[in-house]
């Protein structure tokens, strides 16, 4: 797997300069008004700084620095919640401008756990998800009807979702985005050629 963030030293000015702008975008889109979004980011910095040390992949840094600054705005918006229908909303953030950066290398990964999935599947999800492809245009090749197409892209689906998750934990957004995955220790052998 490649970095998620290259060239950042981890030092907490550097950090800084590379993520405050962003971060206090990220923030302000979910709290009333800039004065809660600046304490806030100024939270999320104290806790990098304090923490920064205990960081055991340099490679999850990015988000590894979300994850802390949506635990802030989760807890800052727990504290002014009346209602318990609030927090649910709040668990439930959008995820910041890095998932689709980590949705294209997980989809990298994806190559070889399609090539492990039974035929019909697999040629379905090689037309429609890698030769980009409509679900119309694979009923045509493989003489089904619209529905069918559908109906077995939507299972090679499931069949190469479970797949991933044998190798990979993923974490993903209420849209299905990734927004962190780790390979699993001795288990990630489609993702890793070098694993054996």
């Amino acid at each position: 797997m490649t970095g998620r963030v290259p060239n950042v030293a981890l030092s907490t000015d550097a950090i800084w300069a590379a993520f405050s702008d962003p971060l206090r975008r990220f923030i302000r889109t979910r709290v009333a008004n800039d004065a809660e979004a600046e304490d806030l980011l100024q939270e999320v910095f104290t806790k990098i700084h304090l923490k920064l040390a205990q960081l055991r992949d340099t490679e999850r840094l990015a988000a590894w620095i979300y994850q802390i600054a949506r635990n802030v705005v989760i807890d800052h918006l727990r504290t002014r919640a009346k209602a318990p229908a609030a927090v649910e909303v709040a668990e439930d953030l959008p995820e910041p401008a890095e998932a689709p950066a980590l949705d294209a290398e997980v989809a990298s990964c994806l190559r070889p756990l399609i090539e492990r999935l039974p035929n019909p599947y697999r040629e379905a999800l090689v037309m429609t998800e890698l030769d980009g492809k409509t679900q119309r245009e694979l009923a045509r090749a493989a003489g089904l009807s619209l529905s069918g197409a559908k109906s077995r892209v939507q299972r090679g689906r499931e069949q190469l979702k479970a797949l991933l998750l044998a190798c990979c934990h993923v974490e993903f957004d209420r849209r299905g985005g990734v927004i962190a995955y780790e390979p699993r220790p001795g288990a990630c052998r489609f993702c890793n050629p070098s694993t054996p």
